[in-house]
């Protein structure tokens, strides 16, 4: 199915620009800013409007093209809503500013702040509930991806409250580095099963259709039914 190789193809290089946006925002900012004890907003509010800003726009529509291909590919809809809540919880927090670090909190940045919570917990759980439409490697992938964002996830609020901020921007950092990882296995799948004609497994009601893309062609044909699979 060319359709879902290109639509993987097109995330999979923005989800690569967005990471080459954040890497220079980081460079760019005031060198007084520590990446350990600040986190990724802290970097942006800084740098208003600039690339890293900039990047969380072009991870959430990197997301938002996965979105059709997905549905094609066997993925339910409680799965494709998650990811749609990961793409509008990085547009807020890409539109509406957290406050300067060492400021009091006005409503923008609580607003921020949340749209980024509900962002960082709906991924993981998107990635699981992928686990199994995209089968295969790609399953235990997302299935250690999504349970290290959300370990990540629970050490961020720990240290966000009881643990005083201690290392929250080397916390944020890594579990940022899961879930865009996690983005780039359900992108990469699509594009190796769906540009190889690899054998793809598609749920169906009380069975699993299994389908062979045929290369250069686009057309999918059924090649065995597996019940109970």
């Amino acid at each position: 199915m060319p359709g879902i190789q290109r639509s993987g193809l097109l995330a999979l290089g923005g989800i690569a620009l967005a990471a080459v946006l954040a890497v220079l925002g980081h460079l760019e900012v005031n060198d007084d800013l520590n990446p350990w004890s600040l986190t990724v907003s802290d970097f942006a509010v800084s740098d208003r409007g600039g690339v890293i800003d900039g990047a969380m726009v072009v991870l959430a529509a990197a997301t938002v093209v996965l979105l059709a291909p997905l549905r094609r590919a066997g993925a339910r809809g409680p799965a494709r809503a998650l990811l749609l809540a990961w793409s509008a919880g990085l547009l807020v927090a890409a539109l509406v500013p957290t406050n300067d670090p060492g400021t009091a909190m006005g409503t923008g940045a609580y607003l921020h702040r949340y749209a980024s919570v509900v962002a960082f917990l709906v991924l993981p759980v998107a990635g699981w509930l992928l686990a199994g439409p995209l089968g295969g490697r790609a399953a235990g992938w997302l299935r250690v991806l999504a349970l290290t964002s959300l370990v990540l996830a629970g050490a961020m609020v720990w240290s966000a409250y009881p643990g005083d901020r201690v290392l929250i921007g080397l916390v944020e950092r890594l579990l940022i580095l899961a879930e865009v990882a996690l983005l780039t296995v359900v992108a990469a799948t699509l594009v190796r099963r769906h540009g190889t004609g690899e054998v793809a497994a598609f749920p169906g009601p009380g069975h699993r259709q299994l389908a062979e893309v045929a290369p250069g062609t686009g057309r999918a044909r059924r090649v065995t039914p597996a019940r109970g699979a």
